[in-house]
């Protein structure tokens, strides 16, 4: 029997699961093991509905509607701050987002990060894990205090299978683990936004 093409369009392979998520492997199946990624086993590989992985994906964002910036178009500039200590690495990600149209401003450490954050309205942070004087969460954490529709994306040279489910739990919209090109953070920073 031959499977009409919108319904083969609606399953997305584990392969195109770790592009759209942008996690590795081991985070996808342990995800799955703990019931908080929906997946349907086909014989001896996973396949996902793209309407329950985009279900669950809000559910994690956890930003109100009506909070969501009424521009929302993707190709529109934003505001976004890039929080990481090592200075290449910080300028090379602003550097890639301002050449994509957007407004950006940097920060060295998590104190710096949240006074930025608390006098300017944001629409993206784009951080590290690890930061001096308050790690990643608790920037986003403060951010969303006083932006509620603040999105979030890790880029991190520190990762752990245990980060990576506690970003996606936390709301974190896009986690890439460094290095990456500029072409990846532009990337995931528009779906971020989208």
């Amino acid at each position: 029997m031959v499977t009409p093409l919108a319904e083969r369009e609606a399953f997305l392979t584990t392969d195109e699961v770790l592009g759209y998520l942008q996690v590795n492997l081991r985070t996808v199946y342990r995800l799955i093991e703990a019931g908080k990624l929906p997946a349907v086993r086909v014989g001896r590989q996973w396949r996902f509905r793209r309407k329950d992985i985009d279900a669950w994906l809000d559910g994690q964002h956890q930003v109100p509607p009506a909070a969501v910036a009424a521009d929302a178009r993707p190709g529109a500039s934003r505001r976004i701050l890039v929080v990481d200590p090592d200075g290449a690495t910080r300028d090379a990600v602003a550097a890639a987002l301002r050449a994509a149209g957007h407004t950006v401003d940097t920060a060295p450490d998590g104190a710096v990060a949240v006074d930025r954050l608390g006098s300017a309205d944001y629409d993206l942070v784009v951080t590290e894990l690890r930061l001096p004087a308050l790690d990643a969460f608790g920037v986003i954490r403060e951010g969303r205090r006083c932006t509620p529709a603040l999105r979030a994306m890790v880029v991190t040279a520190h990762s752990t299978e245990s980060a990576a489910i506690e970003a996606l739990n936390f709301g974190v919209g896009g986690y890439l683990v460094k290095p990456v090109r500029a072409s990846e953070i532009v990337a995931a920073t528009t779906r971020v936004l989208a």
